[in-house]
């Protein structure tokens, strides 16, 4: 199979398994704002795709100059992580820029850590993140400068909250827009879950 076709499947499986976590209340059994969480989530969406789903990365990781968290120091770093307090949307914000500078997995950081953004946000705040109103271009400038101003992520992220968080619509739009600024777009999550929306969000827009 070549990149091309692997990088699909990759994308028609874990966005069907992303779905499903919110639908099938997976995410409700979850402690928010955990390195558990975190794990849990990245190892339902990539179980079926990579040997290391959920594991913790052992390898250092870098992006152009950026060099994430060292491996050796990971583990400390995603405790004084967990600690991070999450009693308002600023520092839920400025706890998940530190996860997405930590970098804990080998591959699926964003799409996993969104999902646990988004987590915490409808546990503490009872809002849900419309990835759909954020602008790939500005999502990846604003969280590429994050590490040293965060005002401009936040800015978006408030932007994009939403109260209707049993919208299967709003839900399967936000991460078709959040698999997008990875460059996965070759599917509609609404296509790929079709049969499976709850009774209750039938026509829910």
């Amino acid at each position: 199979m070549d990149d091309v076709k692997l990088a699909h499947e990759e994308e028609r499986l874990s966005k069907t398994a992303a779905l499903l976590m919110y639908r099938d209340g997976a995410l409700d059994t979850l402690e928010s704002g955990t390195v558990h969480a975190l794990t849990s989530i990245h190892r339902a969406l990539f179980c079926t795709i990579y040997d290391f789903a959920g594991k913790i990365r052992t390898v250092n990781l870098a992006k152009g100059s950026f060099r994430f968290a060292s491996a050796l120091y990971l583990g400390s770093a995603l405790k004084s992580i967990e600690k991070m307090p999450q009693d308002g949307f600023e520092r839920i914000l400025e706890k998940y820029v530190e996860m997405n500078v930590a970098h804990p997995f080998r591959e699926g950081n964003g799409r996993s850590g969104r999902i646990w953004l988004d987590h915490m946000l409808r546990r503490n705040l009872g809002f849900t993140v419309d990835w759909s109103k954020i602008d790939r271009e500005d999502y990846l400038l604003a969280m590429e400068r994050s590490p040293v101003r965060d005002v401009e992520i936040k800015a978006l992220v408030r932007e994009a909250l939403s109260d209707r968080l049993d919208s299967f619509t709003l839900l399967a739009r936000g991460i078709d827009a959040s698999y997008a600024y990875e460059g996965y777009a070759a599917y509609r999550a609404e296509d790929l879950v079709k049969g499976i929306r709850p009774s209750a969000d039938r026509g829910a827009k």
